[in-house]
């Protein structure tokens, strides 16, 4: 692993501290997907199967810089010893415990899946399709993967053990904090992977379907264009790290936070419970318009405005291609130092909600209503207030990590968007 000194003020009496994660995992992927899109767009596949392909397209290379060059597979941090090799027939019963639990756990799931309606309409049934298509696969390898890995795992006895424990109930020790930490995982895995799935499929063919004709010649087409790519992008990476979760490329989830305030803080956020949606709570959208309405008559500044939408919807991107194969919401799957987070420790919140912002402009409306205007305002404030608690329950979560508390005493001492409020806080504090 490695870092690229030129994106972010370092000095050698302050380095920054080591990213889990390397510039070439994404590079990589990136690469990859590029390869595909071209690909895709020269044929004209818009469809949901080209869409998967497109995820694969970024996945595939992620895993094989991953292994081949940044041999992530040897970290002392993926609990393996590949030297160790439990005889089979020492570990079986371990791996049969394990199987359990995880089978309870697959099971669970599918339950949920299967009794909410919510998850068979719209983009979601998608989703469902996919699972449905994978689950005879996923039972059958798991069975080959837990008796391969488990004689090669320091500590085999981990969170779905004791879960096949506590269910068979053998007269072993129970460590039900192990089982929570791997239901709480298993929780985010499932509500996100089945979302970020119902949406692969749109935005990969809108970018295809797109009418390529008149780019260059209309500036704010071209922004819409580079936005919609590049949201494309985030989606198919997200997936992708949803999906390789996996220990021997040391993605596998440390722990998944065991705070209500960042389950509820994350889950809002996302349907079926958002409140930013049309219509919820937090709607700032009612009487206003998009950027483009209120400077239609002021093309050079329209298209200043989508020149730093755009940049802003890049940093977004950037944030998850950062990630590689480990991106995850409400989880701890490694600390991240480079990229946009050697200038903020989140990047992608501050970059979306500045988008959201710029783009909604939400003190203006259609309806000339004071009270309208005042109203959105206040409600998009709030909005920009959720991702603030969001980010702070996720340093509270993230905070007993060492490794955690040494990148972010480094960002508060050499971080340009912390240092920046730092200095907008000292000088409203001299002239009070």
């Amino acid at each position: 692993m490695y870092h690229d000194a030129a994106l972010a003020p370092r000095t050698d009496a302050d380095p920054r501290p080591r990213s889990a994660v390397s510039h070439g995992v994404g590079l990589a992927g990136l690469a990859g997907m590029t390869a595909w899109l071209a690909l895709a767009l020269w044929l004209g596949m818009d469809g949901p199967f080209a869409a998967l392909v497109n995820v694969a397209a970024a996945g595939v290379p992620m895993v094989l810089w991953s292994v081949l060059v940044d041999k992530v597979h040897r970290n002392p941090s993926t609990g393996i010893d590949w030297s160790l090799k439990r005889p089979l027939k020492d570990s079986i019963d371990t791996s049969i415990t394990k199987l359990v639990g995880l089978w309870l756990t697959w099971a669970a799931i599918a339950g949920v899946y299967a009794v909410a309606r919510f998850y068979w309409q719209g983009n979601y049934q998608f989703a469902m399709w996919c699972f449905q298509m994978a689950a005879p696969w996923l039972f059958a390898l798991s069975i080959p993967y837990v008796l391969w890995i488990d004689r090669h795992l320091v500590e085999p006895r981990d969170g779905p053990w004791h879960l096949g424990a506590w269910l068979m109930n053998l007269d072993e020790p129970i460590d039900r904090e192990a089982i929570y930490g791997h239901l709480r995982a298993w929780a985010v895995k499932g509500f996100f992977l089945a979302f970020m799935l119902a949406i692969v499929p749109g935005g990969f063919g809108e970018v295809i379907r797109w009418d390529r004709s008149m780019l260059l010649g209309d500036p704010v087409m071209l922004a819409r264009f580079l936005i919609t790519v590049m949201f494309m992008v985030d989606v198919a990476f997200a997936t992708s790290g949803y999906i390789l979760t996996m220990k021997p490329l040391d993605a596998h989830i440390r722990s998944a936070t065991p705070y209500t305030a960042g389950w509820v803080s994350a889950l809002i956020c996302y349907p079926p419970f958002a409140l930013m949606g049309n219509g919820g709570p937090l709607d700032y959208h009612p009487g206003t318009s998009e950027w483009t309405f209120w400077l239609r008559d002021y093309p050079a500044v329209m298209a200043g405005f989508g020149a730093v939408l755009v940049a802003l919807t890049a940093i977004y991107a950037w944030a998850t291609i950062a990630f590689g194969i480990r991106f995850s919401n409400l989880t701890h799957r490694g600390i991240l130092t480079h990229g946009p987070y050697a200038w903020t420790r989140h990047p992608a919140y501050v970059s979306k909600n500045l988008f959201w912002w710029i783009a909604t402009l939400p003190f203006l409306t259609t309806t000339n209503s004071w009270s309208d205007a005042i109203r959105n305002t206040v409600l998009m404030a709030a909005v920009t207030g959720v991702y603030f608690w969001r980010a702070k329950t996720e340093e509270k979560h993230l905070g007993a990590d060492p490794d955690y508390q040494a990148y972010s005493d480094w960002m508060t001492r050499n971080g340009p968007v912390p240092r920046f409020f730092a200095a907008i806080r000292r000088v409203a504090a001299t002239r009070l």
